[in-house]
C-alpha cells in the first residue's frame, strides 16, 4: 500500500488517488429553508428530498462513485434473459474473489436475507450474530427465529481503543451452542464489519475461529460480506498475521472457511445487487429455487444487467489496496477532526463512516426522546448534511409494545466511496463543532407516525418544544448571510 508524506507534516491530509471527471452540481438551502424542510419530512432525514441535501452522509449504499472502467464495462452489457454472457462474466469474478463455484443472484443485500431466512430459518431457531443489522433481524423474528448478538464487551464502548471491536466473543458462542443445541442454530451470521456499532472491523483470527467452531458443531457459517472491503482494509492494516498477505489472499482464505457468502453490491463492488454464493451445492440448490420466486431468473435475479457489469469490474476492484483504503482514510481524518475538538467520537475510525455518540454529545435528552434522531435534524439544521440515526429509532419495540432502546445511541455520518472532496469533508467538520458548541439548544423528539417495522425509514417525528427555531436564530446571528 503506497505511503504519501506531505513535506510540511502539519498538512497532513488524505491523499486522493483518483481524479474527478464527472461532477454533479450541489444546492444548499438556507437555515430557514431547512427547518422548514425537516418539519415537511417529519423529522426523518430519510424523508428528506435529496434536492435540500447539500452533504448527503445517510449512507454509502448505492451512492458510491464507480470507476471509470466500470462506466465502460457497462456498456457491453448482454440483456438476454437466459444464457447472458453478463452472468457469465460476474460469475467468474465471482470466482476468482472469493473461490466459490456456485451463485444465486439477488436484487440488494437483503434480499440475499431474505432467501436465506426463509430457507433456513423455522420458529424458535436462534442465530448467533456479533451483532445485528435492522433487515437482517426483521427477517428472522418474522419467522419466528431470534437474534442473539454475540460481540465483545469492548465493541460497545465507543472511547476504547483496539483494533477489532467487531468481534465476536467466543466464550459466549459456545456457551450458546452448548446450551441451546446445535440442533435449533441454522446458521452462524458473521458481519464483516459492524453497521450498527461504529463500523468496528473483526480480525481474520476471529472469523477463522467462528467458522472452525461452526464445523465443530455442524452449523453452517454465513459471512456478511457487504462492508468486506473495508474490513479487508483493517486487517491488512492492523492484524500482524495478515500484514504480507495482499488483499486478494485475505479475502480467499475467510471465504474459504465459510459455507454460505451474501453480500449487498449496493456496498461490496461499488455497484448495484446482490449475491449469495458458496461452494456447497446442497446449501445453493435448498435456496435456488426462491430466487425465480422472488427476484428473477437466475442469470440477473432483479438486478439490473448494467449493474452486473458494473459490480463484476467493482469486485476485481476490491482486491485493490490503493482502491478501499479511500474510505477508511477519509472517514479517519474526519473522526480525528472531530475528537480533536472535543466531539464524542467512536473511536478507532471504524469503516462506512464516522460515527458521533450521541449519548454524550446530548447527555441531557432521554432515551425516549431519540438523542441520535434528535442530533441528526439538528446537524442538517447547522450545514444541510444529512445523516443517519443509528440509535432507538432503528430499533423496533418489544412484542409487548415497550421501547427496546439500543446499546448506542449514534449519529453516523457515512462517507460514499470517492465521492466528497477533502473541504466537503472538512465543512462537515466544521459545523458539527459548531453544533456541540450550541448543543444546548438541542432538544428531542417524539413519534407522530411510527411504522410498526424499520419505522427509522419512514417514521415521523416532531420536535418537544421549539428548540430547532432556536437553533436557527442562533446560526444566523453566528453566521450572518451564510448559508
Amino acid at each position: 500500500m503506497s505511503v504519501v508524506k506531505f513535506y510540511k507534516e502539519d498538512q497532513q491530509v488524505p491523499l486522493e488517488m483518483h481524479k474527478v471527471r464527472v461532477v454533479q452540481k450541489l444546492f444548499l438551502p438556507n437555515v430557514e429553508e431547512r427547518v422548514k424542510n425537516l418539519t415537511e419530512a417529519g423529522n426523518n432525514t430519510f424523508l428528506l428530498q435529496n434536492r435540500d441535501v447539500f452533504m448527503d452522509m445517510l449512507t454509502d449504499s448505492g451512492v458510491n462513485a464507480m470507476s471509470d472502467r466500470q462506466v465502460a464495462a457497462s456498456m457491453i452489457a448482454d440483456d438476454s434473459y437466459a444464457g447472458s454472457e453478463t452472468c457469465n462474466r460476474l460469475l467468474k469474478a465471482l470466482q476468482d474473489v472469493f473461490g466459490t463455484k456456485y451463485f444465486l443472484p439477488a436484487h440488494q443485500g437483503r434480499a440475499c436475507e431474505n432467501i436465506l431466512a426463509e430457507t433456513f430459518v423455522k420458529k424458535g431457531d436462534v442465530i448467533p450474530m456479533n451483532f445485528h443489522f435492522t433487515t437482517t433481524k426483521a427477517h428472522i423474528t418474522r419467522l419466528g427465529g431470534r437474534v442473539e448478538e454475540l460481540i465483545t464487551e469492548e465493541g460497545l464502548d465507543p472511547d476504547i481503543l483496539l483494533p477489532f471491536k467487531g468481534n465476536f466473543d467466543i466464550k459466549r458462542l459456545k456457551k450458546l451452542i452448548k446450551e441451546v443445541g446445535p440442533e435449533h442454530i441454522p446458521f452462524v451470521r458473521i458481519e464483516a464489519g459492524t453497521n450498527l456499532v461504529g463500523g468496528q472491523p473483526l480480525s481474520m483470527e476471529n472469523m477463522l475461529e467462528v467458522a472452525a467452531i461452526c464445523k465443530e458443531n455442524g452449523i453452517m457459517s454465513v459471512l456478511d460480506a457487504s462492508l468486506l472491503q473495508d474490513n479487508l482494509y483493517f486487517i491488512k492494516t492492523r492484524e500482524e498475521e495478515a500484514k504480507n498477505m495482499s488483499i486478494a489472499e485475505i479475502t480467499r482464505k475467510i471465504s474459504d472457511a465459510m459455507d454460505i457468502i451474501y453480500f449487498s453490491a449496493r456496498k461490496m463492488g461499488f455497484s448495484r445487487g446482490g449475491a449469495i454464493v458458496s461452494n456447497n451445492e446442497k446449501l445453493i440448490l435448498k435456496m435456488k429455487t426462491l430466487i425465480p420466486l422472488y427476484e428473477g431468473f437466475l442469470t440477473y435475479g432483479g438486478m439490473e444487467v448494467r449493474a452486473m457489469e458494473a459490480m463484476a469490474v467493482g469486485l476485481y476492484e476490491s482486491m485493490d489496496e490503493e482502491i478501499i483504503n479511500q474510505g477508511p482514510l477519509f472517514i479517519e481524518y474526519l473522526v480525528k477532526e472531530l475528537d480533536d475538538y472535543g466531539v464524542p467520537m467512536v473511536k478507532p475510525a471504524g469503516g462506512l463512516g464516522a460515527h458521533i455518540n450521541a449519548s454524550k454529545f446530548l447527555p441531557n435528552i432521554p432515551h425516549e426522546q431519540y438523542p441520535a434522531g434528535a442530533l441528526a435534524t439538528a446537524l442538517y439544521i447547522a450545514g444541510g448534511i444529512r445523516g443517519m440515526e443509528r440509535g432507538s429509532i432503528s430499533e423496533q419495540r418489544n412484542p409487548d409494545g415497550s421501547e427496546n432502546y439500543a446499546e448506542l445511541e449514534l449519529l453516523r455520518l457515512a462517507c460514499p466511496r470517492r465521492v466528497f472532496t477533502l473541504s466537503q469533508i472538512k465543512y462537515c467538520a466544521d459545523r458539527v463543532k459548531w453544533l456541540y458548541d450550541n448543543r444546548d439548544l438541542i432538544g428531542g423528539l417524539k413519534w407522530e407516525e411510527e411504522p410498526e417495522v424499520l419505522r427509522f425509514f419512514f417514521g415521523r417525528l416532531q420536535a418537544v418544544g421549539n428548540w430547532q427555531e432556536k437553533l436557527a436564530a442562533k446560526f444566523r446571528e453566528d453566521f450572518g448571510d451564510s448559508l
